[in-house]
């Protein structure tokens, strides 16, 4: 319940400060006089664009607070934002000189759209061109759901819903990686199958050119071998023929000095070590040979390593090692994904089931309940003047799921008899919007927690009887939540519970509006004044009272 509405410095108005009460809550005052105004501040806590124009005093901010009477189903909407929980809620916004915005609940900083999340539930501002809503599928659900008492079925098939739709996005992300992943894919597999043939692991770079180039090279190499050797080892003219000569006459004068001594141990060691070296060209010269098909298996190696090389800008094996790692580790990551996008299909397949079930009990539901409305809107739209309208809900199968289940909704209107009925939107006139809104918003009020609900002049245009069917039907909706009502009635008037009115005055030389609270004898005088005009007579004060009582 709205308990309080505090407003400085927004456009006429200075200062405002009003309590509100249970019921309903009438609101009058002259065309002019600043009642919009009022509204206007109140769409502030709605979350609506804040206007640097709406200021009064450009050198102060702009207030506008409101406070409500929670209950507890709101402290769950206050643990998930961080909130403290009051059972009198105060929000505020401020319009600074700056012109920036701010909000707050319970004096908490708050974004905007957490502000809109809470007050959105509290406070409903409906006016005589604010009925385009009634056009629309989802209103007409709310409608239709609320007769149905679908409510928790419709929370639990919009999270089901919910789901399904993330599922869906998620499907549909994984299938472009999955698209974008396979325009490459035979390209990238034909390289993989390159580098796989190849057996990288099993290559020694740097062991597989010395072969080759032993290979290339047999011939003069053993030819080069063959002639050291026959060097080395001819008998007569062979180096070691010479070293042994000199060896052994090296040796017999090694007594005689100890220089000549020490001369002869070293040849004596280079004698051993050439002996080594020729007993490893011997070795290596035995292991040298011409093998052509050995020769082209290893050009043939070397020519596809090269090629590798050029085709992937590297100069090594271990880099192609890389390379290959990595195409493999990308065909099994579109395998993966095949895997998860299969796996999400199974799952959307699941989802569709739970929401086939849910959807089917929501419009059965709906369908139990169209007769319902239809009585009582007829019977509501034949006190407010409409005698002989007609309406109906249609409810067609949709091809695909929504927020709201599997079919669509058209809500029909007729307002004359022997005319078929035709949707709403285009079968209704202006005169008779605002009727079927309230009859419409009073069967709402019947079958769910609505918030406070504020009706701005929607009983324009209407007088007499009509009228008094109004004033009663808006009483009778203030039993089961707080109305407050903006209207130029008498008759609405009559039946509030609280009556205020909006007035406009000059003070200092400027024109400020603020809104005062009527007791018993100026809500009869306000009630005559509507009746008779400025000049209240004792007739209008007799019908007044005739009204009240």
């Amino acid at each position: 319940m709205l308990s309080r509405i505090f407003i400085k410095n927004f456009a006429l108005i200075d200062t405002l400060d009003v309590s509100l009460h249970n019921g309903l809550q009438v609101i009058t005052g002259e065309t002019g006089a600043g009642k919009s105004i009022i509204l206007g501040a109140l769409r502030l806590i709605l979350g609506e664009r804040a206007d640097l124009k709406s200021i009064s005093n450009a050198e102060e901010k702009s207030v506008v607070e409101t406070e409500f009477a929670l209950n507890n189903r709101f402290k769950k909407f206050f643990i998930e934002n961080d909130l403290d929980y009051e059972h009198q809620t105060i929000i505020r916004r401020e319009i600074l000189p700056s012109g920036k915005s701010r909000a707050f609940i319970n004096d908490v900083p708050v974004t905007l759209d957490i502000l809109k999340e809470l007050s959105s539930q509290l406070i409903d501002i409906h006016s005589q061109f604010e009925t385009s809503n009634l056009f629309t599928s989802e209103y007409q659900f709310k409608i239709i759901d609320g007769l149905s008492e679908n409510k928790t079925l419709i929370e639990d098939y919009q999270h089901e819903f919910s789901e399904f739709q993330s599922l869906k996005l998620q499907l549909k992300k994984l299938q472009n990686q999955l698209n974008d992943s396979k325009q490459e894919s035979d390209y990238k597999q034909f390289l993989l199958s390159e580098l796989e043939e190849i057996e990288l692991d099993d290559i020694d770079y740097e062991d597989m050119l010395g072969q080759l180039s032993i290979q290339e090279n047999a011939e003069m190499i053993s030819e080069n071998l063959s002639q050291i050797l026959s060097r080395f080892q001819q008998e007569e003219i062979g180096i070691l023929s010479f070293f042994n000569e000199a060896k052994a006459k090296l040796s017999k004068i090694a007594d005689v000095s100890v220089s000549f001594s020490a001369l002869d141990q070293r040849l004596e060691e280079t004698f051993v070590e050439l002996k080594d070296i020729i007993a490893e060209l011997e070795n290596e010269s035995e292991k040298i040979e011409v093998n052509p098909e050995h020769l082209a298996l290893l050009s043939e190696l070397n020519n596809k390593l090269n090629t590798l090389f050029l085709k992937h800008n590297v100069s090594d094996v271990n880099e192609l090692k890389e390379i290959r790692d990595q195409l493999s580790g990308e065909q099994k990551g579109a395998e993966e994904l095949e895997f998860a996008i299969a796996e999400i299909e199974h799952n959307i397949v699941n989802k569709e089931k739970e929401l086939q079930e849910l959807a089917g009990k929501l419009s059965q539901n709906r369908k139990e309940s169209i007769p319902v409305f239809v009585q009582k809107a007829e019977g509501l739209l034949k006190k407010l003047g409409l005698e002989k309208a007609k309406v109906d809900i249609e409810l067609k199968d949709a091809p695909e799921f929504d927020s709201f289940g599997k079919e669509n909704i058209q809500l029909l209107f007729q307002a004359n008899s022997g005319f078929p009925l035709k949707p709403i939107q285009t079968a209704i006139s202006g005169g008779e919007r605002s009727r079927v809104m309230l009859a419409v918003k009073k069967i709402i009020a019947e079958s769910d927690e609505l918030p406070t609900l504020i009706l701005d002049e929607i009983d324009a245009g209407v007088s007499g009887k009509v009228a008094e069917e109004i004033g009663n039907l808006m009483r009778e909706m203030s039993e089961d939540m707080q109305l407050i009502v903006i209207s130029h009635l008498a008759q609405v008037a009559a039946k509030g519970n609280n009556n205020y009115k909006v007035v406009k005055e000059d003070i200092s030389g400027k024109t400020q509006s603020t809104i005062i609270t009527l007791n018993d004898e100026e809500k009869l005088n306000e009630i005559a004044q509507l009746l008779s005009g400025s000049k209240i007579t004792d007739a209008a004060l007799a019908q007044a009272r005739e009204l009240i009582g």
